[in-house]
């Protein structure tokens, strides 16, 4: 029994009813053995909060892979999945406990681990929601989570077999530190803006001669660590010092003067302070002369006892105060302001800082030399779209540096490490140690990222020997944005190859940010942020996708822009309404097995030839990523040939007293009608879904159906061009009368002429629709009148001017036209000429009138022209 579809087209109604019985239905379960596996793993999102219009972009992008490839006939296992985001999340829950009054301190590490749980399950809840709003087609029988038993054991392997390969190290090093969340970060969660700082010149007195010396700093908190001071070998100017000492203006203490050939003779005052414990590259040099490491600072970013009065100070509070008692002890040489580049927490907005730390790292050159390897080799390289965007993977990938993996977080994968309480013997195992009375486990957790570089095959059951591992590794395509290349999409290349001697994924598809309509980024400081279920609401989840997937080509930026979800709204309404006038004229009980099209005209072969040549090009760029290309393409062939010419002239056919005739026109309908809604139910599934089940079809629902094939017909290339010319002289005609005010009925002969100006005489078919289209009749001898011209495809189209034109109102309207234009020639010239006015008035206005004059000379002489030509018509 066929649907009904409602007068008026009503997202919400639509869009409620589907889901739900997709799902009951089983058509997103992967599972049927009869067909070759495809195969995408969602990027999983943060259970930190509600999903984003990003979020949307990403995966409606991979629910167009997954919806095609089920119809192309393909096992299609698209899995869901959620990421416990560690600081992201566990900073959300110590926001909520901070509410109640309370810290993760006061409650303890397992009860704050019960209420992070409880957070999950709450916001995993409404991402699932979310995606069943978006119409998103999951199999959730597979679903999984980055802290779910299966990945943690995967973890733990991973952890245990790089390290008993030594490529995973405890060492101390200088870390990004984020005091707010007190811990660790790798570099790429470090985001640098550029800041108006300060560069502060001390003044340090040497204690062997008396003479000063001045040193800058960009960071005065930091001198209370300070245990050297450096200069360049080579140095005319501090040659005589090496050696000797300086007093630190901060705590008093006697300071080396060293020299190493690191120092830039050309920045500054060429003479550096070195703190290792709080700079990366006086880590270098500390290391190198084996200098002791103090840390002035607690985790925190307030200042330690090495501070002295300061203790216990912000490290920024005690910047401001050190170098105000500076200023008044006369230490200060001068302060410059100083535009730099200063790393701040992705996570936290924090800025970050550099800190001598004990952590957990990843050996990084050996694991992303195998990955570059593979990438010159065909069958094992990942396939980037667009390809540009391998060069920023392989760039990263060739100045890799070692990956801090330890995390000063509670929630989180905990690591598989444990310290032996009577001795320094460390043990790192699958399971925690037979006498675990002796041991402490390490209170760190790993990076999130170490887990999601997992994903593709812990996803399936690694590192069990699974089924689905079997079948469905390596996936075939990953979707995300350019943004996290560095994050995730490398690291699942180098722990992939590591584990699975494989890559993860075949092709990666990289898309963009969406920004707002004046391209900048979204954000919380803007206001610009969209919520997707508010546009949802507003004009429904098909036309949102319609938008984000065929508004930018891949790995370009989007511009959100709510007049062009309003434009997908009106195309969805086109086809809503194209749909019913097919309806309109389908019986009701006709099937697609009473299609026939044996008996098709010129204008349903037309149609179907041009559906053909869509459906290639629409064909060819969804193997390829192009969605733009393809939504270009549909829109453009359903508003214009199917909808503006197709419906138009089928209605010859619809309305023939000739049943073989009637019944060819409403197969080629529902024929093309049908291979629209497929070609489209990827992109928009919900209203796709509601007009299939009305019209006639061979499945109960649009995702059982197949991909369009091309439909058998016989037309010449010659009979192609013959229609494609008859359109452009339908549209030639209704300009004609469009100009010159002539009802659409009003009868006009016309002459058509080929390139070469030589009379066509067109056939029969052809003029039956020119007339019946548009009130043109078709002649084909030429005529001495004077003639009205358009061009046309490959021709001319003329129309005798008497026929269109009456010569004594035209006669009538150009006399009174030339009187007007005489009057204002007049006027210009009188204005001209008076000196006073030409002298006073602004040269801009002068040269306006100037222009005028002429313009209204050329408009007289043409129009006098015109008039000639009607005088003598008469």
């Amino acid at each position: 029994m066929r649907k009904e579809l409602n007068q008026k087209y009503d997202h919400a109604l639509v869009e409620k009813e589907h889901y739900q019985t997709w799902l009951e239905k089983g058509y997103f379960t992967a599972g049927d053995k009869s067909k070759d596996p495809f195969c995408v793993v969602i990027p999983p999102p943060n259970v930190t909060g509600k999903l984003h219009l990003g979020h949307a972009w990403d995966t409606t992008l991979q629910d167009i892979v997954a919806r095609y490839k089920r119809m192309r006939g393909f096992d299609m296992l698209w899995l869901p999945g959620m990421d416990h985001a560690g600081i992201a999340t566990q900073a959300k829950v110590d926001e909520r406990l901070k509410n109640e009054g309370i810290s993760r301190y006061d409650i303890g590490r397992e009860n704050f681990l019960k209420r992070a749980w409880e957070w999950k399950e709450e916001y995993a809840s409404t991402i699932r929601k979310q995606w069943a709003k978006m119409g998103l087609s999951l199999d959730y029988s597979r679903e999984r989570f980055t802290l779910d038993e299966g990945l943690s054991q995967a973890v733990r392997k991973v952890f245990v077999d790089l390290y008993n390969e030594g490529l995973i190290y405890q060492g101390e090093r200088i870390i990004n530190w984020d005091p707010q969340a007190k811990t660790a970060l790798s570099n790429i969660e470090v985001i640098h803006k550029e800041v108006e700082g300060a560069m502060y010149y001390f003044k340090y007195k040497i204690v062997e001669n008396g003479a000063e010396l001045v040193i800058a700093t960009t960071r005065p908190e930091t001198m209370f660590a300070d245990q050297a001071i450096f200069v360049h070998p080579d140095d005319e100017r501090y040659k005589d010092i090496v050696g000797m000492h300086a007093i630190n203006p901060a705590n008093g203490e006697e300071l080396p003067i060293m020299a190493d050939d690191y120092i830039d003779m050309s920045f500054g005052t060429a003479v550096m302070k070195c703190t290792p414990a709080h700079d990366p590259n006086d880590f270098m040099l500390a290391k190198k002369y084996n200098l002791p490491m103090p840390i002035c600072m607690h985790p925190d970013g307030t200042m330690n006892e090495m501070c002295h009065k300061y203790e216990g100070m912000d490290r920024f509070a005690c910047r401001k105060a050190l170098v105000a008692d500076f200023e008044k002890a006369g230490v200060v040489d001068h302060i410059e302001t100083h535009l730099h580049q200063v790393g701040h927490s992705e996570r936290t907005g924090v800025i970050v800082e550099p800190y001598l730390s004990k952590q957990w790292f990843v050996k990084m050159k050996p694991l992303a030399d195998e990955v570059l390897q593979a990438q010159g080799n065909e069958e094992e390289r990942i396939n980037f779209y667009p390809k540009r965007f391998e060069k920023t993977f392989q760039q990263w990938l060739e100045n890799i540096e070692d990956w801090c993996i330890s995390r000063q977080l509670w929630w989180g994968h905990r690591i598989p490490a444990w310290y032996h309480k009577d001795s320094n013997e460390i043990y790192v195992g699958m399971e925690e140690p037979k006498d675990i009375e002796n041991w402490v486990q390490d209170e760190d957790v790993l990076d999130t990222w170490f887990s999601s570089a997992l994903w593709p095959f812990s996803t399936l059951g690694w590192p069990e020997q699974t089924a689905d591992l079997e079948r469905y590794f390596p996936n075939d395509v990953l979707v995300t944005g350019y943004d996290i290349i560095f994050f995730w999409v490398a690291r699942m290349a180098f722990q992939t190859r590591y584990c699975m001697k494989s890559r993860p994924f075949k092709d990666v598809l990289i898309h963009g940010l969406v920004r707002d309509s004046q391209g900048r980024k979204m954000s919380k400081s803007l206001g610009n942020g969209v919520d997707p279920m508010d546009v949802i609401a507003k004009s429904g989840v098909d036309s949102l996708r319609f938008f984000l997937t065929t508004n930018s080509t891949p790995g370009q930026d989007l511009r959100y822009s709510e007049e062009k979800v309003e434009a997908s709204a009106n195309f969805i309404n086109k086809i809503w309404n194209a749909a019913r006038f097919v309806l309109m004229h389908t019986k009701e009980d006709m099937c697609m097995s009473d299609v026939d099209l044996t008996h098709a005209s010129m204008i349903d072969k037309w149609i179907l030839r041009r559906f053909n040549e869509v459906l290639e090009n629409v064909t060819a760029n969804m193997e390829k990523y192009e969605y733009a290309l393809v939504g270009n393409e549909l829109y453009s062939f359903v508003w214009d040939d199917f909808c503006s010419w197709y419906i138009e002239l089928s209605k010859a056919g619809l309305f023939s007293d000739d049943e073989t005739t009637r019944h060819a026109s409403v197969s080629t309908l529902v024929t093309v009608l049908s291979g629209i809604l497929r070609m489209l139910h990827p992109f928009m599934p919900f209203v796709t879904e509601e007009i299939y089940l009305a019209i006639p079809h061979d499945y109960e629902s649009i995702n059982l159906e197949v991909w369009p094939s091309k439909v058998e017909v016989e037309m010449s290339d010659a009979e192609m061009t013959s229609i494609r010319q008859l359109l452009t002289m339908i549209e030639a005609v209704r300009g004609i009368k469009a100009d010159y005010q002539l009802k659409p009925s009003f009868e006009i002969d016309v002459i058509i002429k080929d390139d070469k100006g030589k009379i066509v005489e067109g056939n029969v078919a052809i003029q039956a629709i020119l007339a019946k289209m548009c009130h043109a009749t078709w002649v084909s001898m030429d005529s001495d009148e004077e003639m009205l011209t358009r061009t046309i495809l490959n021709g001319t189209l003329s129309v005798p001017l008497a026929s269109i034109v009456n010569v004594e109102e035209e006669i009538e309207k150009l006399t009174k036209e030339l009187e007007r234009l005489r009057k204002e020639i007049a006027r210009g010239e009188g204005m001209l000429s008076n000196e006073k006015f030409v002298s006073k008035a602004p040269q801009a206005k002068v040269e306006a009138e100037k222009e005028k004059l002429e313009a209204y000379k050329a408009q007289y002489a043409l129009s006098e022209k015109q008039l000639e030509v009607y005088k003598n018509k008469k």
